[in-house]
């Protein structure tokens, strides 16, 4: 999980690690690939994959809020070409303000 975290720390300073670990905990088996482990932000497809399943079921967001907050995220990693899906899911649970859905 330190390899998550430290992640994550590349863009919060000081982040829930509770809800970095239930994260870890809720990808499990996707996290065993390093392809299905990172995010693919520019296919189309794939963001429709986490606003239909991560952003409306574990979030509870509407698809606007989803969008705005993928938009948040996309931005804030642009500079990484291998986006961690643990962090990509923490920002944007940070940027939804649902953090409490992650670490509750």
């Amino acid at each position: 999980m330190s390899n998550y975290l430290e992640n994550v720390k590349k863009y919060v300073d000081s982040p829930n690690e509770a809800a970095v670990e239930a994260l870890v905990g809720h990808l499990g088996l996707a996290l065993q690939s390093r392809d299905s482990a990172v995010v693919a932000a520019t296919d189309p497809e794939e963001l429709a994959r986490i606003k239909s399943g991560y952003c409306s079921k574990t979030l509870d967001l509407t698809p606007e809020e989803a969008d705005k907050a993928m938009d948040a995220v996309c931005a804030k990693m642009q500079g990484d070409t291998a986006k961690c899906r643990v962090t990509f899911y923490y920002l944007l649970a940070e940027a939804s303000n649902s953090m409490d859905r992650l670490a509750a």
